[in-house]
Parts: C-alpha cells; sequence; structure tokens
C-alpha cells in the first residue's frame, strides 16, 4: 500500500497555508510532519483525513484493495479532541468506535490494558484526567485497525511513560505494515521515520 501526495495545498479562512507539498509513503513507513504554529500541520493532516478540502494538487492511496479502496477507508485521525462522549463509559466510547468503524471482535479490555487503563472502562469519560482522556483516545487506534494512522500532537498531555507506551504502539504499527503521518512539536520516538517541516507562519 502507499500514500501518495503531490504538489498539495491547504487554506484555512480563504488565505493559502502551504503549498507545493509531496510525500510518499509505503507499508512500514512513518512522516513526522513538523513546523511552528500556524504553518499548516493540522490542515495537512485533516485534509488527507478528508475533513477538509484541498486546494491543490493530488492526494491518493495506492493498493488498499477491496477493503480499503480511499483514504477514508485506510485512516484513523486522532486530532486535537477526543471524540469521546463524556457521559458514556470508556468501554461504551470505545465499543461505539469499534462498532462504527467496524472493528469486529476486537477487545475493548484489552486496548484498554495496552495503553494503561486497565480496570477503568466502567468509569464515566468525563471523569478521567486530561492523560486519561488521551490515553483512552489512543485506545481507538486498536479496536478497530486501520493501516493509516493520521496523528495530531498525539502524545499532548500524556506523561513520560504514557509517552514511551505510544512510542511502542507506533513502532508495533509500522513494523507491522502499517502507516503513520503524525504532526507534533514533540519527539514521538519513531526510529527511521521521514520528516516534512511545513514553512513559516506567515
Amino acid at each position: 500500500m502507499r500514500l501518495i501526495a503531490e504538489n498539495l495545498g491547504g487554506e484555512r479562512g480563504g488565505e493559502t497555508v502551504f503549498s507545493g507539498t509531496g510525500f510518499a509513503l509505503e507499508d512500514g513507513q512513518a512522516l513526522v510532519v513538523t513546523g511552528p504554529n500556524g504553518s499548516g500541520k493540522s490542515t495537512l493532516l485533516r485534509i488527507i483525513a478528508g475533513l477538509l478540502p484541498k486546494a491543490e494538487g493530488q492526494l491518493r492511496i495506492e493498493g488498499g484493495g477491496d477493503d480499503f479502496p480511499s483514504i477514508a477507508a485506510a485512516c484513523h485521525y486522532l486530532g486535537h479532541q477526543n471524540a469521546m462522549k463524556p457521559a458514556l463509559s470508556v468501554a461504551e466510547n470505545l465499543r461505539f468506535w469499534r462498532d462504527f468503524n467496524g472493528g469486529g471482535d476486537a477487545s475493548v479490555e484489552d486496548a484498554l490494558e495496552t495503553v494503561g487503563l486497565a480496570g477503568i472502562g466502567h468509569l464515566p469519560f468525563g471523569y478521567l484526567s486530561t492523560g486519561q482522556r488521551r490515553r483512552a483516545a489512543i485506545a481507538k487506534l486498536l479496536v478497530s485497525p486501520r493501516p493509516l494512522w493520521l496523528l495530531d500532537e498525539p502524545t499532548a498531555g500524556l506523561d513520560k511513560a504514557s509517552e514511551g507506551r505510544f512510542s511502542g504502539l507506533m513502532g508495533k504499527h509500522c513494523a507491522g505494515g502499517g502507516m503513520i503521518v503524525a504532526a507534533t512539536h514533540l519527539p514521538l520516538g519513531l526510529e527511521g521515520a521521514k520528516e516534512l517541516r511545513m514553512g513559516q507562519a506567515s
């Protein structure tokens, strides 16, 4: 499978944020997107995810077959917001996303244990700390597997132990043939990752 971007351009509020951006990722590869605030990192991820229209250029996925014929079908997007209902329990939230995304028999309990939240699935999501909420959102990546992870500041709010745990998860995802595009200000511990530096904010 390959993710290809050619001469991409993005806008925010009618103003050009970036243009001429391109990259190609294959199975097992990661791309770390860096740059100052306002340079278009989040906009780029949202365009890849299909949440924003591209202003110019081409974006496509190849080799996804019937299971993943489009980028939207192949990707998980983890943005600044955790996309979980505060009044529902952690487990209820994860079961919703598993069923919505077609995760089959993936275990919610195993996913919570993997992110260090074993035993709290019964708690309302709104009761969790900032770091716990982020870890629960990361568990969404595990309950409905997708080959492409789009991660926007994924370690925001995590302590050092949780950062290390998530680094291991990302490494395992790539080792299994997955792809990652991650926008970040912080080191993610992704060995061998490609890097895309977005231009200075205008």
